[in-house]
């Protein structure tokens, strides 16, 4: 069915009915309900390619993230998915395995090809992102840089709640498992660690970085029994997950021997047993409002943009952290 034949039963041109879809607005209104009762009883819709050249757009927005894997960054992109369906636009997704290198080279190919570039927690320079901005419309998620659009999460506060907890729990001895080096989300926690180990009196020990990974985290293990944390802060939960898996093949107890403690509340937060206490951080919701925020930009509504939003975090108490009891690390299983 072509516009042609709605105009021929609606009685208009098809310039008119073109304009019916592309600027409703610029006719008339009984016109425009006469064209687009034409239209569902000949079950006509407009081709999105076909609208999107009219407007001069290509139709699609881009998303690159840490790890296409990563139980986070799934989160992310189903809620930019769904988000940005409702507005007509198609999704394109690209991965950089945590290297900046190549985040900047699949962020740089895939520019001309969108409206619009979402980058989720970006490790490339603050320079990069400002040339890449200048290329397309850029909004970031957990990364700040000056003159680009953000929705950030402020989990300083609920860090600080996660080792005060520990503290609570009889613990003294509280290693932080860092992630990625020039991480956004990973300065945040590591600051918030730091300044609430010193503020409670006890060390702070870092280990990493580390990748966002579950293997990650079954390294990781390994280093903390070679210490002596009686509780652990991952950098995420997915480390937190390898941490908890390699911590029961060496026969030490989650949380009788040592607690463990991630970041983010994805799902594997509820199906690693036991339960993991992890900070929540608002995947979907940070999702939903970022790209809201790039169509915001693409659409040229600049003048009730939002270039800067922080989406809250909280603590979320499971199974995996309880109270210090002595470590028994005599003879782990190796």
């Amino acid at each position: 069915m072509s516009i042609r034949d709605v105009a021929a039963r609606a009685g208009v041109s098809p310039a008119t009915v073109s304009r019916v879809f592309t600027q409703p607005g610029a006719v008339a209104v009984g016109t425009r309900e006469r064209v687009l009762a034409a239209a569902e009883e000949m079950h006509y819709a407009p081709h999105p390619v076909a609208r999107s050249l009219a407007r001069g757009r290509t139709g699609a927005i881009g998303i690159v993230v840490p790890d296409i894997a990563n139980a986070f960054s799934a989160a992310i992109t189903k809620a930019v998915q769904q988000e940005a369906r409702r507005d007509g636009y198609a999704l394109f997704v690209s991965g950089s395995d945590e290297h900046p290198q190549d985040e900047e080279l699949w962020a740089r190919a895939m520019a001309p090809q969108v409206d619009g570039l979402l980058l989720a927690s970006p490790l490339m320079s603050d320079d990069a992102l400002r040339e890449l901005a200048e290329l397309v419309p850029v909004v970031l998620a957990n990364r700040l840089v000056d003159g680009i659009p953000a929705v950030v999460t402020d989990a300083t506060e609920a860090t600080a709640h996660a080792v005060e907890h520990l503290h609570a729990l009889g613990h003294r001895r509280i290693v932080y498992l860092a992630g990625p080096t020039g991480s956004y989300s990973n300065e945040i926690r590591l600051s918030a660690y730091r300044a609430t180990c010193e503020l409670l009196g006890m060390k702070a020990t870092e280990l990493g970085p580390f990748q966002a990974r579950f293997s990650s985290g079954v390294r990781a293990a390994d280093l903390v029994l070679a210490g002596d944390a009686t509780a652990v802060l991952a950098y995420d939960d997915e480390v937190a997950v390898g941490v908890v898996n390699r911590l029961s093949d060496r026969g030490v107890r989650v949380p009788a021997d040592v607690s463990v403690v991630g970041f983010d509340d994805t799902s594997l937060a509820e199906m690693v047993t036991p339960r993991l206490t992890t900070v929540r951080l608002p995947a979907a919701a940070a999702g939903r409002q970022a790209v809201r925020m790039l169509l915001h930009v693409i659409g040229g509504r600049d003048g009730n943009l939002r270039t800067r939003l922080a989406l809250p975090a909280e603590l979320v108490v499971r199974a995996s952290s309880g109270p210090v009891t002595g470590r028994e690390r005599t003879s782990p299983t190796p």
